[in-house]
């Protein structure tokens, strides 16, 4: 990653003080608070955590800030902060099968266990500007009973209905196991009748990205990895060209859910595991092209996303990213850009494609310089070369 140079300190110094000055804008506005930015600002907040690779909704709204909304400057910002963190332990794998579920959607069963949960989407709105926002205050009107989010599982509270009327049952303990959970996941439900390829078993050790550098090839997990942390426009941009032909991917979102779930820590001193709080994450599995061979029954593959907050296009982009990535495990012909490994994971990443080519923003005086005096020789020799009457073979010459 380029970073700063030195030189012209004054100046330097001077362009920090105008920053600040415009970051704060005019001073009879009110500033806004991190607190504020954190609550109200959330999909941005979300984004900047799943990126920048760090769970802490109070710091990601501190570099939003700092970084006057720039989310690519605070995603570098949680980045470096991030590596002065010290390392302690590994967590055990989350279970997305027992999230205690805020939004929860599929595209292949109209009715599923748990029923379809809407929650908080643009998907159903008309996409005009709310001129009422526009105002100092927004007074809320309280939403019914029946159109609240269901609440969390293993509070003291009554079974909360869904948008859906989906609500979860009396006394469902905050750790039930996938087979009794309130919200089974589809992809769970094919895989009962054998209609879906396996999940793949948890790999253990897991290759850790932020401290092991990539090479190719890579192992889905690096991949998954690369993909949770890549810029979710350039992850889009794939997506989008598997859909139109280039890679022949165009999946049935099975499941989308979002919610939260337990994050835990195996302590060898008690010997299970502890929990250590509670994150929320986005999970997108994306059901795709059946396949079979002579000795085996065609079935659905899978595709994968996840990201932190509720981040559904970065999921759904990832998962679809994901499927592309894996055509050479599924004797596939890779010949689209999305399937090829080495290209999406060499340039997937926001902060190192921003610090290559803002770099060009760094003095190349050397360099131009070099450039310049080899165009002025040409120059020079096309000159002399028409002169003499040597025509285009003259400027030929003078070209090579």
């Amino acid at each position: 990653m380029y970073v700063a140079v030195k030189g012209g300190e004054r100046a330097i110094e001077n362009a920090h003080g105008l920053l600040a000055t415009v970051r704060r804008g005019d001073p009879s506005v009110p500033e806004l608070g991190v607190d504020q930015i954190s609550e109200q600002l959330t999909l941005a907040v979300d984004r900047v955590m799943s990126e920048g690779s760090l769970y802490d909704r109070d710091l990601a709204a501190l570099a939003i800030k700092q970084a006057r909304g720039d989310l690519i400057e605070a995603i570098f910002l949680v980045r470096a902060y991030r590596t002065t963190l010290a390392r302690f332990g590994t967590a055990v794998p989350i279970d997305t099968a027992v999230m205690d579920i805020r939004r929860r959607i599929s595209a292949t069963f109209k009715d599923l266990p748990g029923g379809q949960v809407l929650g908080p989407t643009f998907d159903y709105t008309y996409r005009l500007l709310d001129q009422g926002l526009a105002g100092r205050a927004t007074e809320l009107t309280p939403l019914p009973i029946d159109a609240q989010m269901p609440a969390p599982r293993g509070e003291d509270s009554a079974s909360s209905p869904s948008a859906c009327g989906a609500g979860l049952p009396d006394g469902t303990p905050a750790h039930a196991a996938p087979e009794v959970a309130a919200f089974p996941r589809v992809t769970d439900l094919l895989a009962n009748d054998d209609l879906i390829e396996p999940s793949p078993a948890p790999r253990a050790p897991a290759h850790d990205l932020t401290r092991e550098p990539l090479s190719f090839p890579a192992s889905r997990d690096v991949r998954l990895q690369n993909l949770a942390r890549g810029d979710e426009g350039f992850l889009l941009a794939l997506g989008y060209s598997t859909q139109r032909g280039y890679g022949r991917t165009h999946p049935f979102a099975g499941e989308i859910r979002f919610g939260e779930v337990q994050v835990e820590m195996f302590a060898e001193e008690v010997g299970f595991a502890v929990p250590l709080g509670r994150v929320a994450v986005t999970e997108c599995q994306s059901i795709n092209q059946f396949r079979g061979t002579a000795t085996k029954a065609p079935r659905f593959t899978r595709g994968y996303g996840l990201a932190f907050g509720q981040g559904e296009r970065k999921a759904i982009a990832m998962s679809l990213v994901d499927r592309a990535l894996r055509a050479q495990e599924l004797d596939e012909e890779v010949k689209a850009p999305a399937q090829d490994q080495e290209f999406v994971l060499s340039h997937s990443d926001n902060v190192q494609a921003t610090g290559f080519v803002e770099h060009l923003k760094l003095p190349h005086y050397v360099d131009f310089q070099s450039e310049l005096g080899l165009v002025r020789r040409l120059r020079e020799s096309f000159t002399a070369a028409s002169r003499a009457g040597g025509g285009n073979e003259g400027t030929a010459e003078a070209a090579q």
